[in-house]
């Protein structure tokens, strides 16, 4: 981070300076006290669970001397050698200096979202756009009110161009965070059911990702998955409500209505990927080091990205052979005894019916899932689960779940011809690791996949440690 004065933090945010001085500066913005140094200015985040006003006498001590707060009572005689300004809300504040921040920089800024794969998708598009630029991207899962600032402040001269993913939970959040960043590009890689629960249906999921579009101008553009049945709507010109002429609209998928098609795939060794998209300009050939029909899609979102900042085919092919998923997402682990496909990190029935199709793939080695709940589904649960169970019963060949709603992917799974004696449920996760061992092989490939609430992490480790017995 470039430095900064206090007084811009004031000028930035509206706030009141109540001790120190306006020339001072800082180059870091930290919420968690434990990362405050001298040099940081400390942001007292009032979270669900914390408050940070509680940390400020922790932050102090680490050294730092500069704090935004909103509730001057937890201001003690101590810390009145240091810089503190005052706001109604410092969360909000957060993003205000984020955006003054970021309008230092002349950089194109990529936004990506989607209800399915969006951190890959984010992933994909970096491979691509860090082969030619310099290119600053979320790290981990830092994509929400908090996480894109403190993304934004990572930046400096160094930077060419940024990569910002953008996540949400109910309307009006992405709006907020595209105000913030101002993207050239923005990314929507598919309209699935993840916050349905809260946002009712598909149709208000599809206009909070649409929300990407608000600060759009002539000189944007943006990237849909045109197979998708939303998105396509903006492909086939036929939502009249979202489509606007005042930015440029690109697609990318299986079908020849979109910019960019693909038109031939072929799996390697379960470890690559080779496919052949068409585009006006010909025929060109692609190969990415993961699988999965779903990673060609994000692949196609990265090709069109890298084509819209004028990069040619060789840096954008170069660029996907340097892909590296983020930790827990379709991880492929080979052990002495067993393959793993840990993706754990997190789950919507369209991203773990998009899991088992990988798990397909190894044709000739029995195929164990230990699926766990997607969460946040609401009255959509049973709907949702048994829709993954339709999925498990033809791609593999056996079923291990844990929790509430998953035991519906097993009763599905049954009703649709798969074996009962192959299909296991445990309502909790500690009684199926408690069993794993007498049901799993030698040689067997397991996908492990549910949402990040129900930490099937644990099984992962489980699994990698018995393999090594």
């Amino acid at each position: 981070m470039n430095s900064l004065k206090i007084e811009e933090i004031i000028k930035s945010t509206a706030g009141k300076l109540m001790y120190g001085n306006v020339d001072n500066e800082i180059d870091k913005i930290v919420i968690d006290s434990r990362d405050a140094d001298s040099s940081s200015l400390f942001i007292s985040i009032i979270g669900e669970n914390q408050d940070g006003h509680k940390f400020i006498k922790s932050a102090y001590d680490q050294g730092c001397r500069n704090f935004m707060i909103s509730d001057a009572s937890y201001i003690s005689k101590e810390i009145y050698d240091s810089n503190v300004v005052i706001v109604d809300n410092t969360e909000i504040a957060m993003g205000k200096i984020a955006k003054y921040y970021i309008q230092r920089f002349d950089i194109p800024v990529v936004a990506v979202t989607g209800s399915v794969g969006k951190t890959t998708t984010r992933d994909m598009v970096y491979s691509v756009v860090s082969n030619r630029f310099n290119t600053l991207k979320n790290e981990k899962n830092l994509n929400n009110q908090f996480g894109v600032p403190l993304t934004v402040f990572n930046l400096d001269e160094r930077y060419k161009c940024a990569i910002i993913e953008m996540g949400m939970t109910g309307l009006g959040e992405i709006q907020y965070l595209a105000d913030i960043v101002r993207p050239k590009i923005g990314v929507i890689s598919n309209i699935g059911m993840s916050h349905i629960e809260r946002l009712g249906n598909q149709e208000n999921i599809f206009k909070a990702k649409m929300e990407i579009t608000t600060f759009f101008d002539e000189n944007s553009t943006l990237i849909v998955n045109g197979d998708d049945d939303f998105l396509g709507k903006l492909v086939d010109n036929k939502d009249k409500s979202f489509v606007q002429k005042k930015y440029n609209i690109m697609s990318f998928g299986f079908s020849e209505k979109n910019t960019l098609y693909c038109s031939e795939f072929e799996t390697y060794e379960n470890k690559s990927t080779k496919f052949i998209v068409t585009t006006n300009e010909g025929d060109f050939q692609f190969e990415i080091p993961t699988v999965g029909v779903h990673n060609i899609y994000n692949a196609m979102s990265a090709i069109l990205v890298g084509l819209s900042l004028e990069m040619d085919i060789d840096e954008i092919r170069a660029g996907l052979l340097n892909f590296i998923p983020t930790e827990n997402r379709q991880d492929i682990i080979q052990t002495k005894n067993m393959t793993i496909i840990n993706d754990v990190y997190n789950a919507s029935p369209d991203s773990m019916i998009a899991s088992l199709k990988v798990l397909s793939l190894y044709k000739n080695r029995r195929k164990v899932a230990i699926l766990g709940d997607c969460l946040e589904m609401g009255e959509f649960a049973e709907g949702s689960h048994r829709r993954i169970g339709k999925e498990a019963a033809k791609k593999s060949d056996v079923i291990l779940t844990s929790g509430e709603a998953s035991k519906y992917i097993g009763l599905e799974a049954i009703e649709n011809g798969f074996d009962s004696e192959n299909v296991y449920h445990f309502d909790k996760k500690e009684d199926l690791i408690k069993n794993i061992q007498q049901i799993i092989k030698n040689d067997d490939v397991i996908l492990a996949k549910a949402s990040r609430g129900m930490k099937f992490e644990d099984i992962v480790e489980y699994l990698e440690e018995v393999s090594q017995c």
